[in-house]
């Protein structure tokens, strides 16, 4: 190789970042990051990742972004808009430094006036508000006093009642429209099955051991929520002055929102999947009908494709929903449609509009439907005619996640055309904005204001470059050192993101300002089979993932050194989920870099579509059918195929309850690794989930430091030691 050596053998650990911070305290994280190298002009004083704050040592404010600033961190989601347009109730999202999360609360915004209440419910977390039809209630669901629960405010008084005592959590929250009742979602449990039984004849006071723990379910386990308990989601409806709920829906699958109601209130529609093989046919979905009194349901759609998301008109003579048909590829293009109530005359709108339509929702009208979609990594919201044409309504959303700079952000509509919509920029995280018809968008709060005043942080801008492979323009975001010098060569960290069909774009994202306040530039690139470009560009990946997507990243790091900012000396790589597999894939094609970090990776895609929380997709919809029909192809695209001509020191990062690319595919690389002589180590997070590896803030930073760190003990490379 072609890089100094630094370690005469490899170096190999088990490493396990803290479950969370104890009383406030900062703590050290499982690989203290040496001092790094910044340019001579960096404006900031560089200070230990972990260091905590000592008031006589300090000769001013640390204006460099710290693991330690997770915790002030504020954030909004959520933004419901009352029907008259002059409130707005959201979800403001503040980390907690005591309990290392992030708690939610729902707070008032006058648009006129900007001015804030919150809705001050209690010592529990308040979230996903739902506004009556006449303004005059608010529903949303707390944890106040223990489990989530069924909570309504009244506007004008401020009382809020608890609704419901339910044993699980409701969602779908839906009004009537004369509002007397309220739908929701809820699971309702089933006995687990049982073969035999244990031993009668336990003694009084004997300890023994738990119960056997059986399952019939395909997907008996989920990222996020672990093992399932047996049960389905089903509909229920509760009058909104209280009292018993009624379950609308029955039956051995899973009835989910959101739920629609028709003008009338007789009926509620809905997506599922009601079909007998809905265990092995993940992607499949119709629309139903519920009619509230008798429960009979009629199915309105019936085609082999996910149709979903069913939204009526006002004036309940149309439905809208989203879906397509199935045709069997990994990526496929979300659509638009218009039916009669009765499921008669559906119609396609968005044929020639080559974007994902979501959060559908109709304009007072009925003329027309507003949508949310991304387009070259930003998301915008559009509103589209009964004729299918389109026209831009706001811009700048963002907020769908905090630590990479993914799209995202959520939308709602007034009456009178106002929308609410979360987004920020690419060094402030998400706020709420609001934009009345024909005008500029106001963003009315600044919930980090205080923070973001005392530091500097990194310049986030464009860049693109054809491909190697078939001159096609890729995009990315380089986010710079703050203080950054133009000219001058800095190591950098291409990071890729994960889906892979997802997008980065020019957002906020805590990871990459850390590694930026470390002196690293940061590479977010969308190679192909990113959305946000087409349905054609994401589906080049469609049965050959990784593939050409690994030339794209080549050609777009290529372009940071041509223009000046990377050091080609100094390149570094991870990269989480589909960025993982990417990073796993990159170090057995090339060994440019002098050390990798590959985060909740697939390493083997027999394994991964065996053992994952959805076993009856990966392997028909991502390679191409079963191991035991298709193993070649399998095989062919497993970075654990490539781990023989592996150089480059490469650390494993994986949540220790991980259920989407399960720890074992972690663990088998890690082993591989060890096998092969290459320098590695296998970092687990503590209680995290593959959503959540970056969810409790001292997590989230502990793991940031020990990416630094890696890259920094091996930040001159590494030669394999003479035999």
């Amino acid at each position: 190789m072609r890089h100094t050596l630094l370690a005469a053998a490899a170096t190999l650990a088990f490493i396990t970042l803290p479950a969370h911070a104890q009383d406030g305290d900062a703590q050290e994280p499982a690989m203290a990051p040496p001092a790094m190298t910044v340019p001579e002009a960096e404006v900031v004083t560089p200070t230990p990742m972990s260091a905590a704050a000592q008031g006589s040592a300090r000769t001013g404010p640390n204006r460099r972004f710290t693991g330690e600033d997770l915790f002030d961190l504020a954030w909004a989601s959520d933004p419901q808009i009352s029907p008259d347009g002059r409130t707005i109730a959201y979800v403001r999202r503040q980390n907690d430094v005591m309990t290392d999360r992030a708690v939610p609360s729902i707070w008032l915004i006058d648009t006129r006036t900007g001015a804030e209440i919150p809705l001050g419910n209690g010592d529990g977390g308040a979230f996903s508000p739902v506004w009556s039809p006449d303004g005059t209630r608010l529903a949303y669901t707390s944890t106040q006093g223990g489990a989530a629960q069924l909570w309504v405010r009244w506007m004008d008084s401020g009382t809020q009642v608890r609704l419901t005592g339910l044993p699980s959590s409701p969602s779908g929250i839906a009004w009537s429209p004369d509002g007397r009742q309220i739908a929701y979602t809820m699971q309702v449990d089933d006995p687990a099955p049982s073969f035999g039984t244990a031993p009668a004849n336990k003694p009084e006071g004997a300890q023994w051991a738990a119960p056997l723990e059986v399952t019939d379910l395909l997907t008996f386990r989920a990222d996020g929520a672990g093992v399932l308990t047996p049960g389905y989601s089903k509909i229920f409806v509760i009058p909104a002055t209280g009292g018993a709920p009624r379950q609308l829906t029955f039956g051995t699958n899973h009835d989910d929102g959101p739920l629609s109601w028709t003008p009338d209130g007789r009926r509620i529609l809905f997506g599922a999947n009601r079909n007998a093989d809905w265990q092995t046919d993940p992607v499949e979905g119709d629309i139903w009908s519920l009619d509230v009194a008798s429960g009979a349901l009629t199915r309105l759609t019936n085609r082999d494709g996910p149709d979903a998301a069913p939204s009526v008109s006002p004036d309940g003579r149309m439905i809208a929903y989203l879906g397509n048909d199935d045709d069997g590829r990994a990526y496929q293009q979300t659509e638009l449609y218009v039916m009669a109530l009765d499921g008669s005359e559906s119609r396609l709108l968005t044929g020639n509009w080559d974007y994902d339509p979501g959060g559908i929702t109709w304009d007072a009208d009925g003329r027309g439907i507003y949508a949310q979609y991304d387009d070259s990594g930003e998301t915008f919201v559009a509103r589209i005619g009964l004729d299918g044409a389109a026209r831009v309504v706001a811009s700048g959303l963002g907020g769908g996640s905090l630590d990479r700079p993914y799209t995202g952000g959520s939308f709602s509509v007034a009456e009178d055309d106002t929308i609410a919509f979360t987004g920020g920029t690419a060094q402030r995280p998400a706020e709420v904005q609001v934009v009345r018809a024909g005008g500029e968008a106001r963003m009315l709060t600044n919930l980090n204001a205080s923070l973001l005043a005392t530091k500097s942080l990194g310049e986030v801008r464009r860049i693109a470059t054809p491909s190697s492979v078939d001159g096609r323009e890729v995009e990315g975001w380089l986010t710079l050192p703050p203080g950054y010098v133009e000219g001058t060569r800095v190591p950098l960290i291409l990071e890729i993101h994960g889906g892979p069909f997802a997008a980065y774009g020019p957002h906020f994202a805590t990871d990459n300002q850390l590694y930026a306040a470390a002196g690293y530039a940061v590479l977010s690139a969308n190679p192909r089979g990113s959305t946000s470009y087409g349905a054609e560009f994401a589906n080049f990946i469609d049965k050959n993932y990784p593939g050409d997507d690994y030339h794209d990243l080549m050609s777009i790091v290529d372009a940071a050194i041509a223009q000046g900012v990377a050091d080609p000396d100094h390149l570094f790589v991870t990269g989480g989920s589909g960025g993982g597999v990417l990073t796993a894939w990159i170090v057995g094609q090339t060994d440019r870099f002098q050390a990798a970090v590959t985060q909740k990776p697939v390493i083997n895609w027999t394994t991964q579509a065996l053992t994952a929380d959805s076993s009856a997709y990966f392997g028909p919809y991502w390679v191409g059918g079963y191991p035991w029909t298709n193993q070649e192809a399998f095989w062919a695209h497993s970075p654990l195929s490539l781990v023989g001509n592996v150089e480059t020191p490469t650390m494993v990062v994986v949540g220790a309850e991980d259920y989407r690319t399960p720890v074992s595919e972690s663990v088998q690389y890690y082993s591989a690794l060890r096998l092969v002589g290459v320098p590695t180590a296998l970092v687990q997070v503590p209680g995290a989930s593959h959503g959540g590896i970056a969810a409790r803030p001292s997590q989230s930073a502990a793991k940031a430091a020990a990416i630094l760190a890696w890259f920094e003990r091996y930040r001159d490379g590494w030669e394999r030691p003479a035999q």
